[in-house]
């Protein structure tokens, strides 16, 4: 009895140990079969990059340094939904996070296609706001789509099939009708209310 408490207390140890975490404890690596300390990771650190959505267009930048006291300095820009360029400066310690926003008023780079783009939008702009200037223009009617040979066939199936039923339940309206007609000729009044 007490041998099977004693492997039940040491199988529950083993599976709590497997559980456990332990990387904190270890400090050593095992690389073909040599066991190497680690180093402590680095605290003064630096980092910078800018992306695009496309190659050679930067529409958001973020740089970072540390000087390893735990200070942090940085700042990142992006292009907000005005397409206006918008840049936060930062500094975080051991007291919080201070950012700061500046907005920078100027649009980035307009690539061709982009002004292709714009200059396709003033014109359409600029078309409308005329036909809407001049209100004694014509209307023109919106035309309604034509129907395919498939189309046809089925509304046309569809009508037939309508018109079939709608014959049938006006038939059995008009023999319910007449039954319930019948009924009350050969029914006696009953003068219980």
């Amino acid at each position: 009895m007490q041998f099977s408490a004693s492997i039940t207390f040491l199988v529950a140890l083993l599976v709590g140990l497997a559980y456990c975490d332990v990387s904190h404890v270890l400090k050593q690596v095992i690389v073909e079969d040599e066991v190497t300390t680690l180093p402590p990771p680095p605290r003064p650190y630096a980092f910078g990059y800018a992306a695009g959505r496309y190659p050679g267009h930067v529409d958001r930048t973020h740089s970072e340094v540390s000087d390893g006291s735990g200070v942090v300095q940085g700042s990142f820009s992006y292009i907000d939904p005005r397409n206006q360029v918008r840049t936060v400066e930062y500094v975080a310690d051991a007291h919080g996070f201070y950012p700061r926003l500046s907005h920078v008023p100027k649009s980035p780079e307009q690539t061709e296609a982009v002004q292709r783009a714009a200059n396709k939008h003033f014109a359409l702009y600029a078309k409308i706001a005329e036909e809407h200037a001049n209100p004694h223009q014509p209307i023109v009617e919106a035309t309604l789509p034509r129907d395919t040979v498939a189309v046809s066939k089925a509304k046309d199936r569809h009508f037939t099939l309508y018109e079939k039923i709608a014959h049938e339940h006006a038939q059995i309206a008009a023999q319910r009708e007449a039954e319930r007609i019948a009924f009350e000729a050969t029914s006696e009044v009953n003068e219980l209310h």
